[in-house]
C-alpha cells in the first residue's frame, strides 16, 4: 500500500480511538459531558421561550440555532487548532505543526468518544435484567434511568421489553447516526446530530407542553435519523446472520409511531422472535404504539444477551464501514 493511503487510513484513527475509549469506559461519571451541557442550553431556551405565542416559531429558531451553532462551533475549534500549527511556519518552527496535528487528534478523539453511546447503554441494559430478577420494584427504578415514559406501573415484561427496545433505539441514534454523520460531514456533523438527538429527548414530545414547541426538533431528528436508523436495521440482521429477516423489518418498521424507531425495534424483534410496542405513559398521559412482532412471548436474560451480542457486532461493522468510506472520500474517488 502506498504511504498516501496509509496518511489517509491514518486521518481517521480519531474515530477508532474515540470508539474504542467508548468501548472500553462509556460515560465517564463524574467529568464534564458536552451533552449535558447541550441540555442545559436547551433547558434554557425551553424556560424563556415555551411561553405565549408563536411557540412553534420560537422552538424552531431554538432547534436551528443549536444546531447550526454546535457545528460552527466545532468546526472553528479544529479550524484554530490547524491554523496555530500553520502560523508557527511562518516563524519557520516545524514542531508547531506537530503540537497541532496532536491536539486536533485529542480533540476529535475525545469529541468522538463523547458521541459515541454503545457502552452505557449496554450496561445499563444488563442492570435492568439483573434489577428485576431481585425485585420488580427495582426494575421499575432502573429501566427508569434509560426511558422516557412511566415506570411506575410496569410489569417484569414490560421491563425487559422497554429496555430492548431502548437498546434496540440507541443503536441507531447513540452509534450509526452517530458515525453516518461523521462519515458525511467529520467532527462537527458528529456533534451537530449529537445535539439533535438531545433537543428530540428533551422537547420533541408530543405532549401538550411540548406539541408546538417541540415539533421542528423532532422533525429535524426525523429527518437526521431517516437513513441511519434503516442502516442499522441492516446491519443487525446481516449481524444475525438472518438478512432474510429485512421482509419482516419492512412490514413492521413502518408500523411504529415513530417514522425511524421502528426499524431497528423491528431488526430485534425479528432476531429474538418476540414483540416489542402497546401502550404507555408519556407525562401522565397516554400512548399507543403499534405492536411490532407476535410473538408474545416471555423475554429473558438469554435475549438480552443475544442483542447485546448483536449491537456489538453492529458497532464494529459500522466502524469498519466508516473508516472505509472516510478513506475514500477523502481520496476523491
Amino acid at each position: 500500500m502506498e504511504w498516501p493511503y496509509l496518511l489517509l487510513i491514518g486521518s481517521q484513527l480519531p474515530l477508532l480511538a474515540g470508539w474504542l475509549l467508548d468501548r472500553r469506559f462509556g460515560d465517564p461519571a463524574g467529568l464534564p459531558h458536552p451533552v449535558v451541557g447541550f441540555g442545559k442550553l436547551i433547558a434554557a431556551g425551553e424556560r424563556h421561550w415555551n411561553r405565549g405565542a408563536h411557540r412553534m416559531l420560537k422552538g424552531g429558531l431554538l432547534a436551528v440555532g443549536l444546531v447550526v451553532g454546535t457545528w460552527i462551533t466545532t468546526k472553528a475549534i479544529i479550524g484554530l487548532l490547524w491554523l496555530g500549527g500553520l502560523l508557527t511556519l511562518l516563524f519557520e518552527w516545524n514542531p508547531g505543526v506537530w503540537i497541532s496535528l496532536v491536539l486536533v487528534f485529542l480533540f476529535e478523539t475525545t469529541a468522538i468518544f463523547y458521541s459515541l453511546a454503545g457502552k452505557t447503554l449496554v450496561d445499563e441494559v444488563r442492570e435492568v435484567f439483573r434489577a428485576v430478577d431481585r425485585s420488580t420494584e427495582a426494575g421499575r427504578q432502573q429501566v427508569a434511568r434509560i426511558v422516557g415514559r412511566d415506570t411506575a406501573a410496569l410489569t417484569p415484561q414490560e421491563i425487559h421489553t422497554a429496555a430492548l427496545e431502548t437498546l434496540a433505539e440507541n443503536l441507531s441514534d447513540g452509534v450509526i447516526a452517530p458515525i453516518f454523520w461523521y462519515v458525511l460531514l467529520g467532527v462537527p456533523g458528529m456533534a451537530a446530530y449529537k445535539m439533535v438527538n438531545t433537543l428530540d429527548s428533551m422537547i420533541g414530545y408530543r405532549t401538550e407542553r411540548y406539541r408546538r414547541f417541540g415539533c421542528v426538533a423532532a422533525r429535524i431528528d426525523d429527518a437526521a435519523n431517516w437513513i441511519p436508523a434503516r442502516l442499522t436495521a441492516l446491519l443487525m440482521v446481516v449481524a444475525a446472520g438472518r438478512p432474510q429477516l429485512m421482509r419482516f423489518v419492512l412490514r413492521f418498521g413502518p408500523q411504529h409511531a415513530s417514522p425511524n424507531s421502528g426499524w431497528p425495534e423491528a431488526a430485534l424483534a425479528g432476531i429474538l422472535d418476540c414483540r416489542f410496542g402497546g401502550s404507555h405513559n408519556y407525562f401522565g398521559e397516554t400512548f399507543y404504539k403499534p405492536y411490532i412482532g407476535t410473538n408474545d412471548r416471555p423475554l429473558t436474560t438469554a435475549d438480552m444477551q443475544r442483542a447485546i451480542v448483536i449491537n456489538r457486532r453492529v458497532e464494529i461493522a459500522g466502524i469498519v464501514l466508516a473508516i472505509g468510506f472516510r478513506t475514500l472520500l477523502s481520496d476523491g474517488i
